[in-house]
């Protein structure tokens, strides 16, 4: 996202007081937008943003994405969206699938549409790696949020708003992830839960995500996916940086076993999908299929290549040692805050 592209435009951020939506707004305002629009439905966490952010750019908006008279309005004379507003976790989804469908699908329905009803100049869309494969809620409601994006994509044209997503594994210390809660752990001398030793995550840091974000905004073609590459760790080995950080070798890890709907590796990239992606070095772009409904015309066609194609997953990418995501984890600076207040 280049300066010239932001100054004198108005952006808005849907779940804009979330980790993302905080991270990518203290970027937006840094690069001399005009006015960013928090749009969110907790009017506690807009008013600690108020104080901590103190900028008169920032807009705050009380609505929910379900709504669509409250989004259409808040859209009004808007160039850009980053759509993040969504309920991200998993045993909740999972327990209340329906939420999951009205905010995740309705709710994203609604943002593209009042974003093609404003004229917004782009739609960037956040989806996760659990939307390839789905086996739960959350998931499979990524996933239909994809799909809808796409749609909308197919019938923009180029002269049109363009909509494309990003899909990414779990972020470092993000709100409810596993980092700040071994910190939790950690400082109160409880053991460690583990789900599943073996089982690996993407290991992404916030700023990789606006970095991500970014490199979408910029290259983004209609109904184009966007996946960032990175490295990988077992959940075993960042239990154990975590322990060698804070030097705490007594503090136990306890195996609880796999959570409601939880996979033993995340999936960023389907080797479908990679047949059709262009890897532009750090990122993939999985282009939409923009095949029409006259389906015979492709009954005799195929493509020889899919088969030499493996999905793209936290098992096959680049692993990292206990070392290497020692490094990763000072590299983060809530985990060196953390750290400086243990070492007092």
């Amino acid at each position: 996202m280049s300066k010239k592209k932001f100054t004198n435009r108005r952006v808005l951020v849907t779940g804009g007081t979330g980790s993302f939506g905080k991270t990518v707004i203290r970027y937006l305002l840094k690069n001399d937008c005009t006015e960013v629009r928090v749009f969110s439905r907790d009017e506690t966490k807009q008013d600690q943003m108020r104080t901590d952010f103190d900028d008169e750019r920032l807009s705050y908006y009380i609505g929910d994405v379900r709504d669509y008279n409250g989004i259409e309005s808040a859209l009004n004379g808007v160039d850009y969206v980053f759509h993040a507003a969504a309920l991200k976790q998993v045993p909740s989804c999972e327990f209340f699938p329906m939420q999951a469908v009205m905010t995740n699908i309705v709710g994203s329905d609604n943002v593209i549409r009042a974003a093609i009803k404003n004229n917004v100049e782009r739609v960037v869309c956040l989806s996760t790696d659990k939307a390839v494969y789905p086996i739960n809620a959350m998931g499979m409601t990524k996933s239909m949020m994809e799909k809808v994006a796409q749609s909308y994509a197919r019938s923009q044209g180029e002269e049109g708003t363009v909509i494309c997503c990003v899909r990414y594994g779990n972020v470092m210390y993000s709100r409810g992830s596993v980092i700040p809660r071994f910190i939790e752990h950690i400082k109160s001398g409880k053991p460690l839960t583990i789900t599943e030793p073996t089982m690996t995550r993407f290991l992404m840091a916030l700023s990789e995500s606006v970095e991500l974000v970014e490199h979408a905004f910029n290259h983004a073609k209609q109904g184009d996916i966007f996946i960032k590459k990175a490295p990988a760790c077992t959940v075993a080995d960042l239990a154990k940086a975590l322990i060698n950080l804070f030097k705490t070798d007594d503090i136990k890890t306890k195996i609880i076993g796999f959570r409601h709907g939880e996979k033993l590796y995340e999936t960023l990239a389907s080797k479908e999908e990679l047949v059709a992606s262009e890897d532009m070095g750090n990122y993939y772009r999985v282009r939409m299929d923009s095949r029409d409904l006259n389906y015979e015309k492709y009954f005799n066609e195929g493509n020889e290549n899919e088969i030499s194609f493996d999905d793209y997953h936290s098992h096959n990418t680049e692993q990292l040692t206990i070392k290497q995501v020692e490094q990763v984890l000072l590299s983060l600076p809530e985990v060196r805050a953390e750290l400086a207040t243990w070492n007092i």
